[in-house]
């Protein structure tokens, strides 16, 4: 192909109309000029979903993903694992990892922003077995966790509750995966809407804490007692786990390492929401290069707070059991502080939380359905949509899952659907090493077909460097993941397979795919960078004007 001069032909002269009316409809069509049999790309059906979603909306998905649970509840496990400077170190590097897949996968979605998101640019420039086997290992992973996130919500409205009978727990279950499916079934903009909100909610609660522990850390609490770095001078900096010695500290390290990347993982998100965001190469251009400051200034700050309010030896910390507000760091402190009454409000934050994980898994669930659909590669009635853009199929098909959550109820199923939440932990770096192999032959593409990429509205730094680091890391994570079944309390079968089960199974969907479909593996010349990516056109929207303080606020911290 020639090398393109001018921004509409680079992003595809022909490619799909994206229409910005309520009622628009979106037809997917081959650019001409390319033989669509020739690259492999099942775009066979119309792309039905709308962009209704702004700005500010997708930032706060990308921040609502990872901002929860795992840093309000789960963070103090990190600071018994490897002290107050092991927990620091490991979120400091694992943010790194992170940025350095966000850049690589913003640099693509700018470019595309279409349906099927990170799966799609998997299919469309790395293989089409690929994109098959990364497309239904998140849709997997979404609707085994789906159910989780509301058992989670569920037992967090149990800290109001304490007899907390199975009645209740089930009426709970119930309200919460109603209104869950009603914000989704409602549309891209509800959705967005609820996102912003609940992402508000959990910012003012993480800074609240902040700025409270950083109070009480200096002598402001009830008992004046100034602690400053006490706790890393005593029990120590680092912790010692299942050793003594450096081996104990580097393991404390790398087992908050492992746990740091849960807390992470999420921001991939933005790509789904590329496709129905307005104005979406400008929206995703800004959410790449200010979302991860604000994730990791949040995460890092927090942790550091943390780490100097609470001893890591707390016993209160090791028999945390990480479920309301009573397991969180933060109320242990604050009670070693003499303050009293901020359990109830950190539940009532970490509650929106786990909704609003149950809130995105849907959503990004049922768009992933949707984009294996619209592609061949799930039937064709989940490729469906209704008048206003809503894969009305695939969200019904996921939702369905959702009734999982009722196994919470017998002790015996509640023990296997942790189990196969569990099977789905390395999904998560799976993708990201998935998304960074991806970019590298995209990039190759881009330069054997000589496309000016310093035209491109958002091109991620420090590449190809970037890209390479975070696949050497998340290689280095899955394989050992499972560290402690072979070192540490004998051999256990059943947490093997949890460990490492996805590896093979992923491999197997590749391996399957190749030999029934036989696709053709593309050479960088030959890739397809031109059908059914809209033009700066077809997709640019201005607008209006904030009205309100209260928007104008909104706009310049979110736009």
């Amino acid at each position: 192909m020639s090398h393109i001069d001018d921004e509409k032909a680079m992003y595809g002269a022909k490619g799909s109309q994206v229409p910005q009316g309520e009622d628009a409809s979106v037809a997917v069509l081959p650019a001409e000029g390319i033989d669509d049999t020739a690259v492999d790309v099942h775009t066979h059906l119309y792309d039905g979903v709308q962009r209704r979603m702004e700005q500010r909306h997708m930032q706060m998905i990308a921040l609502a993903g990872t901002l929860g649970t795992g840093l309000f509840l789960g963070s103090g496990k990190a600071i018994v694992h490897g002290g107050p400077a092991g927990a620091l170190l490991a979120y400091i590097h694992v943010g790194t990892i992170a940025y350095a897949m966000l850049v690589s996968l913003g640099e693509m979605a700018v470019y595309a922003p279409i349906s099927g998101g990170y799966i799609h640019f998997a299919e469309r420039w790395l293989n089409p077995a690929a994109g098959f086997a990364l497309g239904y290992q998140v849709v997997f992973s979404g609707i085994i966790s789906l159910p989780t996130e509301i058992i989670s919500a569920s037992i967090l409205i149990s800290f109001w509750d304490p007899a907390f009978p199975i009645s209740h727990q089930a009426a709970y279950i119930t309200a919460l995966m109603i209104v869950c499916a009603l914000v989704n079934y409602l549309g891209v903009r509800w959705f967005g809407e609820s996102e912003f909100i609940f992402a508000m909610i959990k910012i003012t609660l993480i800074v609240g804490l902040i700025i409270a522990g950083l109070v009480v850390d200096l002598g402001g609490g009830p008992n004046g007692d100034r602690i400053g770095f006490r706790y890393w001078k005593h029990p120590g900096a680092f912790a010692e786990y299942h050793t003594t010695g450096s081996t104990g500290k580097f393991l404390g390290w790398f087992t908050d390492l492992l746990q740091a990347a849960y807390s992470y993982l999420g921001m991939e998100q933005i790509a789904v929401a590329a496709a129905e965001v307005k104005n979406p190469r400008i929206a995703v251009a800004k959410a790449c290069r200010r979302i991860f400051y604000r994730i990791a200034l949040f995460y890092i700050i927090g942790i550091l707070i943390i780490g100097m309010l609470v001893p890591s030896d707390s016993q209160d910390l090791l028999q945390s059991t990480g479920t309301t507000a009573a397991s969180s760091p933060f109320v242990l402190a604050f009670n070693l502080a003499g303050i009293k009454v901020l359990p109830s409000i950190i539940n009532a934050g970490v509650l929106t939380s786990a909704f609003s994980a149950a809130n995105s898994g849907l959503y990004g669930s049922s768009r992933m359905l949707y984009g294996l659909a619209l592609r061949g590669q799930a039937p064709r009635i989940f490729a469906r949509t209704t008048s206003k853009g809503l894969p009305i199929f695939s969200l019904m098909l996921v939702t369905v899952f959702m009734a999982l959550s009722y196994m919470a109820l017998g002790s015996g199923a509640q023990t296997a659907l942790n189990w196969l939440s569990n099977l789905t932990s390395l999904g998560g770096f799976i993708t990201w090493c998935t998304i960074c192999v991806t970019y590298l032959r995209f990039r190759a593409g881009i330069k054997a077909q000589g496309i000016d990429s310093s035209k491109f509205h958002y091109r991620g730094p420090f590449q190809p460097y970037a890209a390479y680091w975070c696949i050497f890391w998340c290689c280095i994570v899955i394989v050992f993941n499972g560290w402690e079944v072979f070192t540490h309390g004998g051999w256990n079968s059943s947490d093997f397979v949890v460990a490492y089960i996805n590896l093979p199974l992923f491999f197997l969907l590749i391996g399957g795919f190749l030999i029934i479909k036989k696709p053709t593996h593309l050479k960088p010349i030959e890739m397809d960078f031109y059908s059914n990516i809209p033009t700066d056109e077809e997709v640019s929207y201005e607008e209006p004007p904030p009205k309100t303080i209260f928007h104008k606020i909104a706009n310049y911290i979110f736009t």
